[in-house]
């Protein structure tokens, strides 16, 4: 019998282990146009912290005592649709479980690109995406200008990373420890703080762009972006995807630096990459060159079994992945 996880409980603060459970799930026979599809691989995204609340946002909160959702690839093992066919691997939204049925205009077949299907749930991916528009887009970075990146061991910062690198761009990256700094200066990053490290952040970053910095990616918000108001040149442009030094904490975000988005003429703008989905042809295009050119690495943190989901989601906020965390089923 296939089974889900459901949430139980909403979460306060730092969600916990009793607030998931695993729970059987009848088999549903296939109408027309829908598939049922064995999933291979499962993602945890921080994003998903937010619905878990009761609150209105942009993406409706998870149901208590219902099947949780997120990013999966499969394989459709039973098919009732013209447009997909068993054997097929298919990216789509109904994660948190082994078994998924739903309709196939809700399953993307996986793009013709030499990589491995989880690479689908990551760089090439959701996270991919939000590096690439967010980065190109949003931010509107050009070649010389300077970029810095929070979070830039994780799944979307080490892309931005690379995409910033391949563009010709100077790149500081900030990241928790020595083996996730190591891992971005891999990635060929010009400068790399340890926020773990010895000094505030803004004192790093100061040192680390005397002349200031023209673009922000930020995955963390917190004192990663109150040193990026420190050290923003005039015109900068922030692009912000995420904010994960808050989402388990009502405590409100101290910028001290703010107010020079006046005198610096900061733009600071939040985004969702599904704004941006329209123009997925161009973004697969771009990372398949890049690729081929060898100017792409990608790393996983990869959890074993459907069991573990919570943990793997809840290593999210402990700093234990590097690259992409991903469950395989």
């Amino acid at each position: 019998m296939a089974q889900a996880w459901q949430l139980v409980r909403r979460p306060e603060g730092m969600p916990t282990a009793d607030d998931f459970a695993l729970r059987d799930i009848a088999a549903a026979p296939l109408t027309d146009g829908q598939v049922r599809v064995r999933n291979l691989w499962l993602s945890v995204d921080p994003y998903m912290r937010g619905r878990m609340n009761d609150v209105k946002s942009y993406t409706p909160p998870f149901a208590l005592g219902e099947p949780m959702t997120g990013g999966a690839v499969g394989e459709v093992i039973e098919s009732s649709s013209a447009a997909l066919a068993v054997g097929d691997k298919v990216l789509h939204m109904y994660g948190w479980r082994d078994e998924a049925v739903l309709n196939a205009r809700e399953a993307q077949k996986l793009p013709a690109i030499d990589a491995p299907a989880q690479a689908f749930l990551g760089q090439l991916g959701m996270p991919g995406m939000t590096a690439y528009f967010g980065l190109l887009h949003v931010a509107e970075a050009k070649p010389g200008e300077t970029v810095y990146v929070s979070a830039a061991a994780g799944a979307v910062g080490s892309t931005v990373v690379q995409i910033a690198k391949a563009k010709g761009m100077t790149v500081i990256g900030s990241a928790g420890g020595a083996d996730k700094c190591a891992w971005v200066r891999s990635l060929r990053a010009d400068h790399v703080i340890d926020y773990k490290g010895e000094g505030s952040v803004v004192r790093q970053l100061s040192a680390a762009a005397p002349d200031g910095i023209d673009v922000y990616f930020d995955n963390v918000g917190g004192e990663h972006l109150d040193a990026a108001f420190a050290t923003a040149r005039q015109g900068a442009r922030f692009a912000v995807c995420g904010m994960i030094d808050i989402y388990n904490s009502g405590e409100p975000t101290k910028l001290r630096y703010i107010a020079r988005m006046i005198a610096a003429r900061v733009r600071v703008q939040g985004f969702l990459v599904s704004d941006w989905m329209g123009q997925a042809e161009a973004f697969y295009a771009d990372m398949a060159s890049w690729m081929g050119d060898g100017k792409l690495q990608r790393q996983e943190t990869v959890v074993e079994g459907l069991e573990r989901m919570p943990e793997a989601f809840l290593g999210l906020f402990s700093g234990r992945n590097t690259g992409k965390m991903l469950v395989q089923v």
